[in-house]
């Protein structure tokens, strides 16, 4: 079955608000979009650009001329039309999704390890040391004091999650990174043995009180912060079914590592399958298929 992808209306989209237990947890490196595609139940369009332009073209697109963004549109149709028959497929569209994040990966990747001296004198592989200093001003015999903070977050706190996530990416386990290794330890999100450091980090993130589980109130803290004098969204009570229900396996009122993978790494769920079926279900103003 064909869809038609109406593309004017992609750009310009005027969505229905759907549940967020539809989706998983939002990573901290996001798998299509800076954006979050839900701020609680509420739909974000940035997302929907982002995902379907690439984050670097949706900012550009943002600042163009109703006109010449239709002009561009035009451009990138014939492009995601592999087939050429003046229509738009659900598997174009994956394909089309799936081609702009591998490409904003490179182009990150690429512009990161640009920075570093050593890559800039032709080494091929990158030190801890020189990230360190690189990244955070250290010298490598300096230790960041606990006090330093950032948003809350010492430095040695950052640097300690840093190291832990650079051993991992570092598969020969010479404390160097090579350019692949490099693009790993930068998007965990993308490489399958990088998964358990995203699960834990994500742990570590949303278990405010650091006893190593996330509680009901924890889990719906990451997605909602209550605002004085106004009433909880019905959506919340929503999701407090969703933690007991579902999030919650074992049902012993919190959700521990196994859980929290469950929940933000659930292996039927395809982001770029999802949100082109997104896409089309909202651009396809007649519902041709």
């Amino acid at each position: 079955m064909r869809s038609v992808l109406v593309i004017v209306l992609v750009v310009g989209l005027s969505v229905t608000v759907l549940s967020a237990a539809a989706v998983p947890h939002k990573l901290n490196n996001k798998p299509l979009s800076e954006q979050d595609h839900y701020d609680g139940k509420e739909h974000n369009e940035d997302y929907d650009h982002e995902a379907f332009l690439g984050r670097e073209q949706a900012d550009e697109f943002d600042h163009l001329s109703p006109e010449e963004s239709l002009r561009r549109l035009g451009l990138l149709v014939d492009k995601i039309d592999k087939d050429k028959d003046g229509f738009v497929t659900e598997n174009e569209l994956v394909d089309w999704i799936k081609f702009t994040q591998k490409r904003y990966v490179t182009e990150d990747v690429n512009r990161q390890w640009g920075t570093f001296e050593a890559v800039q004198q032709n080494t091929a592989e990158l030190s801890w040391d020189e990230y360190k200093k690189t990244t955070y001003g250290f010298e490598p015999e300096e230790d960041p004091e606990d006090s330093e903070q950032t948003h809350g977050i010492t430095y040695k706190n950052m640097l300690e999650r840093d190291r832990r996530r650079w051993d991992r990416a570092d598969q020969n386990q010479d404390g160097r990174l090579t350019k692949d290794e490099y693009t790993d330890f930068l998007h965990p999100e993308e490489a399958t043995h990088m998964l358990d450091v995203v699960v834990t980090e994500t742990l570590e993130d949303v278990d405010k009180d650091k006893d190593g589980f996330v509680s009901v109130d924890e889990y719906i803290g990451d997605m909602y912060q209550p605002v004085e004098g106004q009433a909880e969204p019905e959506w919340v009570a929503t999701e407090r079914e969703q933690f007991a229900t579902f999030r919650d396996k074992d049902g012993d009122g919190k959700m521990g590592a196994e859980e929290v993978r469950q929940w933000i790494l659930p292996e039927d769920y395809d982001h770029s399958g999802a949100e082109a079926k997104h896409l089309l279900f909202e651009a396809d103003a007649n519902k041709v298929n």
